[in-house]
Order: structure tokens, then C-alpha cells, then sequence
């Protein structure tokens, strides 16, 4: 059975539930096995009610559907339909946060400016001007400048692309064509083009692809980042605990689980106003968990733990101690609040637009922020007390690591070796070799190769050759749990050369123990955050993006934001590995494309491997691909 090659925590919580005859995710996946080829290859066509047609891409079927759209169309109508179902996500959190703002600087929600300094920074790179201006003036001019990049008409360029993108690559994508300018219109134009009867050509549907990455690179990921630091701060390097140990059987346990900090920053200060309420109902006190990217945004500000991925919320709700699951948007799975039934745990809902059957709803806006945080945290609290005496199973793992790499705390580190130039000693490090090269791992672990342990086999055998990783959202979970977020790590796992490295940077910044091999840079949300380290990089080399021996991945692939990220990383020129396959097989064009002629384009290139050692081994090679062409 595939459960016995995971990791313990989450095979001794399966078996509790089969004990509880309880099905998860792997019984739910065995029973959907074996899955639609035509849905992976992505030769099966919705779109109108004259289908659902299906080509067979061996040519012993249909070799068109009945409007006479042929696999190459419809594979690339239906990737760039992911694409936008995972900008839209990006989009619509990063306009939630905009107007949480405006509504506090009414006065008319709780929230403040907690990073002055980023404030600043933003403000300069949006063209604001800032001397003598009261703080929330400015704040507000930059508000008015994000709502453009999603409401403006004049075809211009958008705001957040003109301030973050790599000049080399911004002038690039003006000469292609691929400059963007209103985020919904965008996201407009890709479905009516993908609406029956409309574009045909692969090639022209795979450039709107990378339209929409670019969109949700900067009117997403980048000002999402951005509007989250001016507000909640910017993160800095802190040591957490990470895997299911973290909960406490004696204390009212809330899970904070989905991506949006507006809400989980209001659950935490609650809970710790309320710690006195937890005691009288005899509790140690309340314990905020993290789960999924909200448990990314937390641990990295407030040193929350990181309780569990995606692929393990419902398996902590198993556990029999979470008093309250809360949770926003995205990545939450309908069946939490069905294995919830089994054992008290509250599962609140906090969207209009995320409503699962069985979970309590409160509308979180806000203007009432404190009202409805007070609310949640009270209700795990009398959630705890029907808990009291019943039975619990709580993992014993538990690990350290270090988290909060935002590009800020990074240059702070550097800065100490060399406080006039602090990207110089990455820059001769890779030159020489001792780095020899770097790796991003984003995405969320999937059940399909989960027990392939494929993130961790992958990381072991960059570090072993000395490639430094980063990492966000779920695979940095994947990270930590593993113990790969550690000085001790750094020891274990990385090449001489990059152990070198990371025991300076950490006698630099008074660790006493190297930095660890793997470094958390955040949320998904966060990725953005890579592409501002890549850029200063590439700048500073005076190069573009593609030239650097540097690569991306997503090692377990699982939503549209994924593909929306990864388009965006294609259209920055960076080699993109991909596991389990893309549904893009079953055309000869989008594969011909996407994993050869864009690397004449942008530079990008898709790669596509469910081996771990061989995926890992293929971006060593266009490492040192990169390196040669660059000579060194």
C-alpha cells in the first residue's frame, strides 16, 4: 500500500483513521485509480455542451472534437484556463488586501502600517513621492496606484510590473508583446478567448499563458507581498517548530489553515487576549498552529508553529485535539469538516466564497475584525471544554527550523560581510563554485508521488552538490518536517563548498552554527520575493534572468496557481521542473513548445520528471549549462 512509504507522523494518523474506518485522501485517490488519460494528456474538451469531446492523441480515435478543434487547441485552451483560475486566486487576495487597508485608513477596520521602512521603499519604487507627506497619505497614493493596476483602461503597463520586474526582462516582454496592463481584463480576455469559438492557434494561446503569468507575478504575488509587509511587517530570521508534535493536548488548540494574514493575524492576537477565558476553562492556554501558507505567513512574523501541509489538514483534525480548524481561502479540502464530525472540532468558515457543508460560517469582514476574532477564538474555547477527558493522538515529531528569509533579512546578513556591496560575496561564492548554483521549490505535496518522498530526495541531491535552496508554501512545510531547515542540515546534507558558505553567513549573523541548506522565504504568495532576489542578481551581473545557473520547481504540482506561478517563472526565462506531468502531453505543439522553442524566446523551459534523483540531476545539468555559457 503506498501510506507505509510516508513519513510517521502522517502513516500513524491514516491508521487511525482506517482504525475509525474514516476514509482520506489516499482511499479517496485509490478509488479514483485508474484516472482519465484523456484528463492528464488534457485532450478532453468541456468547454461547450456540444462535447465533452476527447481526442486521442495515439490517432486511433477522434482527432477532433465537434466543433473541429484538434488536441493542440484544446490542450493550450485548457492550460491557460488553469492559468487563470490560479491568477484570479492571486489577484482577488492581493484586491482583499488593498481594500482591507483602505477601509483602515477610514478608520474603519483595526489594521495599521507596522514596516515603515517598506512603506518607504514601496512608495519609491512606484514613482511617490514621500518627503513631508504624513505615512498614511502615502499609503493611500500607493492603494490608488494597485487598484489601477486592476481597474486601468489606458492600455499603459501596470504599476507593480513597472516597479518589480527585471528591466532586461520588462523590455523583452514589451518587444513580444507581452506587457500587461488591467489584471481583470486580462483574466476577462483569457476566458472569452478560451470560450467556444474563439482563439485556435496553440502558439497565440500558449503567449496569453504567459500573459497571465505576468499578471499574477505582480497584480498577485509581487503587490500581495508588498501590501502584507507594509501591514503586518516584513519577516526576519526566527527559529520555529515544525510537524503535527506541535499541538498540546492540554491547551485549546485553533489551526489557522489557507493563505490570507488579514484573518489569522486578528485569530492570533485574539487568542492571546483571551489566554485568561482558555484558563477558566481549565487550559494551559490557547495554542495557535499553522497550516498550509497561513501557517507560512504567521511563523514567519510571530514564530507560530507549523503544524501541517495541505495534504495534512485533515489528517490533524485526526488527531482528536484541534478544538477549531479556521480557515480563509484556497487549498481547503471539503473533507475537513466531514472527519471534524468524528471527533468535536470546530470548523469555521471565513469567506462568502469558500463555504464547505457542516462547518460553522462566520463572515469575516474587516470593519468587524476584532468582533468575529473574538467570536472564533471563543467558540474553540468551548470546543476545548467537551474535549476535557476525551481520547487524543497527537504524533510525537516534531522538528526545528529556521524560517523568515524575506530578500530584507538576507541583505541584513550580508551586509555584515560587506556592508557597501553586500551581494558580492554570493556573486564570488558562485563564481567559484562553492555555490553552485540555486533552486526554488514552491507547490503543494501530492498524494499521486507523495511516497516518493520526491521534495526531500530532490532537495538532498541539490545540496549534496552544493545548489542552495529556497522555498515557500507547502514544499517549505515538506522542508521543515524533514529537518532540512537546520544547521544541523547544513552538516548532514550540503556539499563542502556550500557548507563553507553557510558557516560563515551564520558566524555573520551571530548564529554560532552554519545557516541552514534550505532557506523559508514565505507563503506562495511570497514567491515574489525569489523573483526580487533573482532580480538584484541579474542586475547586478547586468544579465538577464535565463543566464543565471539558477532554476525553479514544483516538485509535487497539484493546483492552478502552480501553473499560474510557473508561467510566470517561464516568462522571467527560467527553467521549470514539473512533477507529476503537466495535462499538456497530448499536444505535440505545447510540449514542442513549452520544453524547446520558448527557451528561444524568453529563455524559459519546461521540464518535466517524476523521478527525484533524475529530476534533480537535469537541473544540475542546466546548472552547469548556465555556469559554462557565463564562463565560469
Amino acid at each position: 500500500m503506498m501510506e507505509k512509504n510516508l513519513d510517521r507522523a502522517t502513516q500513524s494518523l491514516i491508521e487511525r483513521a482506517k482504525a475509525g474506518r474514516i476514509e482520506v485522501s489516499i482511499d479517496r485517490l485509490q478509488r479514483q485509480s485508474p484516472q482519465c488519460g484523456f484528463g492528464q494528456l488534457g485532450t478532453c474538451c468541456r468547454i461547450c455542451y456540444m462535447g465533452p469531446c476527447r481526442i486521442d492523441p495515439f490517432g486511433e480515435g477522434a482527432t477532433q472534437g465537434v466543433c473541429g478543434a484538434g488536441a493542440d487547441t484544446i490542450v493550450t485552451r485548457n492550460l491557460l484556463r488553469e492559468a487563470v483560475g490560479g491568477a484570479a486566486s492571486h489577484v482577488g487576495h492581493a484586491r482583499h488586501v488593498i481594500l482591507t487597508l483602505k477601509k483602515a485608513l477610514e478608520g474603519k477596520a483595526p489594521y495599521k502600517i507596522t514596516d515603515k521602512d517598506k512603506l518607504m521603499e514601496v512608495a519609491s519604487g512606484l514613482g511617490i513621492k514621500t518627503d513631508g507627506r504624513p505615512e498614511k497619505d502615502i499609503l493611500n497614493e500607493i492603494l490608488d496606484k494597485a487598484l489601477e493596476d486592476i481597474t486601468r483602461q489606458d492600455g499603459s503597463s501596470m504599476n507593480w510590473l513597472r516597479f518589480r520586474a527585471p528591466r532586461k526582462e520588462y523590455e523583452q516582454w514589451e518587444r513580444l508583446g507581452l506587457l500587461v496592463s488591467n489584471a481583470h481584463n486580462e483574466i476577462e480576455e483569457a476566458m472569452h478567448r478560451t470560450s467556444m469559438g474563439n482563439d485556435a492557434d496553440p502558439v497565440n494561446l500558449l503567449l496569453a499563458t504567459l500573459r497571465i503569468g505576468i499578471t499574477d507575478g505582480y497584480a498577485g504575488l509581487h503587490m500581495a507581498t508588498d501590501l502584507h509587509d507594509i501591514m503586518f511587517g516584513t519577516p526576519q530570521v526566527r527559529a520555529i517548530e515544525a510537524n503535527m508534535g506541535v499541538l498540546d493536548k492540554d491547551s485549546v488548540n485553533i489551526a489557522m489553515h489557507g493563505h490570507n494574514p488579514v484573518l489569522s493575524e486578528k485569530i492570533l492576537e485574539w487568542a492571546g487576549r483571551l489566554t485568561k477565558d482558555a484558563q477558566g476553562a481549565g487550559a494551559r492556554g490557547i495554542n495557535v498552529v499553522g497550516v498550509c501558507c497561513t501557517g507560512n505567513e504567521l511563523t514567519m512574523r510571530h514564530n507560530v508553529p507549523m503544524a501541517a501541509h495541505n495534504l495534512q489538514a485533515e489528517l490533524l483534525i485526526h488527531t482528536g485535539a484541534v478544538d477549531a480548524m479556521v480557515v480563509d481561502m484556497q487549498c481547503i479540502w471539503p473533507s475537513i469538516a466531514k472527519v471534524a464530525e468524528c471527533y468535536g472540532t470546530k470548523v469555521v468558515t471565513t469567506e462568502s466564497f469558500v463555504k464547505i457543508p457542516g462547518a460553522t460560517h462566520i463572515q469575516f469582514e474587516p470593519e468587524t475584525a476584532d468582533e468575529e476574532a473574538k467570536r472564533i477564538v471563543g467558540l474553540a474555547i468551548e470546543a476545548f471544554k467537551n474535549r476535557r477527558g476525551k481520547e487524543v493522538f497527537i504524533p510525537s515529531e516534531k522538528s526545528k527550523a529556521f524560517v523568515g528569509f524575506s530578500v530584507e533579512a538576507i541583505l541584513s546578513v550580508l551586509k555584515k560581510l560587506n556592508p557597501s556591496d553586500p551581494l558580492k560575496p554570493v556573486i564570488d561564492n558562485i563564481v567559484n563554485g562553492n555555490i553552485y548554483g540555486a533552486a526554488g521549490f514552491a507547490g503543494c505535496p501530492n498524494p499521486k508521488i507523495r511516497d516518493t518522498f520526491m521534495t526531500e530526495k530532490m532537495m538532498k541531491t541539490l545540496l549534496k552538490n552544493n545548489v542552495l535552496i529556497v522555498t515557500t508554501g507547502c514544499t517549505a512545510h515538506i522542508a521543515a518536517q524533514a529537518g532540512l531547515m537546520t544547521p544541523e542540515a547544513t552538516e548532514r546534507y550540503a556539499g563542502d563548498g556550500l557548507k563553507a558558505v553557510l558557516k560563515v553567513l551564520g558566524d555573520a549573523a551571530g548564529l554560532g552554527a552554519p545557516l541552514p541548506p534550505v532557506w523559508h522565504m514565505g507563503s506562495c504568495v511570497d514567491n515574489s520575493r525569489i523573483a526580487n532576489l533573482l532580480r538584484a542578481l541579474a542586475e547586478k551581473l547586468n544579465v538577464r534572468i535565463s543566464q543565471l545557473p539558477v532554476a525553479g520547481s514544483a516538485p509535487e504540482l497539484i493546483t492552478e496557481k502552480a501553473v499560474a506561478i510557473g508561467s510566470w517563472l517561464l516568462s522571467l526565462g527560467l527553467l521549470v521542473h514539473i512533477a507529476p506531468p503537466p495535462r499538456v502531453l497530448g499536444s505535440p505543439v505545447a510540449t514542442k513548445v513549452l520544453t524547446e522553442d520558448l527557451e528561444g524566446i524568453t529563455g524559459g523551459k519546461a521540464f518535466v520528471e517524476s523521478d527525484p534523483e533524475k529530476a534533480a540531476l537535469g537541473i544540475i545539468a542546466h546548472i552547469e549549462k548556465k555556469r559554462k555559457a557565463l564562463g565560469i
